[in-house]
């Protein structure tokens, strides 16, 4: 007896892990836990079964190591880089367990394709991204200056969330004073009448971590295409 205890404690006991491939690297900085992440997903069984999908939808947003998503996918967003792709097989120990969750019957082994859009690091001061398009002519607008402007603002992938094309119809605003997100107000800052540029701005800059209703989830970060039609005094 004493002989049979030895021996099963000599076993070594196998921990469940992931299993996944890297289609595409992806480039920057890593993601680690503390980090904020947004990703486009499809996840399904391994019969088959599509039980979850980012297609058509904003992209998911939420803070690394914090237990937002199960552990199986936290595990293989560390070490992704923005821009990477990875399928992944999670087991059941790592998903919902023994337990249906929605359509995934129990003792599921999950499968999913992920994109890494990007990662906002733990700490950082949030910034905007510029890419001028077009250059415009005459005086930088600045504070208190009136303007007419179109826009389309769209999710990390792609999704268009708004846009005043759609309505035919330039966007009022002066600069400083009209309420509106901080990243917007940054981006207008410098643009020249006729001027074009595609603003990212970091959730932090925009809605925040609590997003605003169904439209906008927690955490978006958001793509604005601008255009100064006018500038007024």
């Amino acid at each position: 007896m004493v002989a049979t205890l030895i021996a099963f404690a000599g076993l070594a006991i196998q921990e469940p892990k992931i299993n996944f491939i890297d289609m595409i690297i992806g480039k920057g900085e890593p993601a680690q836990a503390g980090d904020i992440v947004a990703i486009d997903y499809r996840g399904t069984t391994t019969t088959g079964l599509e039980f979850g999908s980012t297609q058509n939808r904003p992209p998911q947003a939420f803070p690394l190591g914090k237990g937002v998503v199960i552990e199986g996918l936290e595990q293989a967003l560390i070490g992704m880089k923005p821009g990477g792709k990875r399928v992944i097989s999670v087991p059941p120990e790592l998903g919902y367990g023994d337990k249906a969750n929605g359509p995934i019957p129990p003792n599921s082994t999950l499968i999913y394709e992920i994109t890494l859009l990007r990662v906002d690091k733990e700490g950082a001061e949030p910034k905007i991204e510029i890419v001028e398009v077009a250059d415009g002519e005459g005086a930088p607008a600045k504070e208190g200056d009136e303007l007419e402007v179109h826009y389309t603002v769209r999710f990390l992938n792609g999704l268009k969330l708004d846009s005043s094309h759609d309505r035919n119809e330039t966007f009022k605003v002066t600069l400083g004073q009209t309420a509106v997100i901080k990243g917007f107000t940054q981006g207008l800052t410098g643009m020249k009448q006729g001027g074009k540029r595609k603003v990212t701005i970091p959730y932090q800059l925009a809605y925040g971590e609590s997003g605003r209703g169904p439209q906008l989830p927690p955490f978006s970060t958001l793509v604005f295409d601008l255009e100064i039609v006018k500038i007024g005094k």
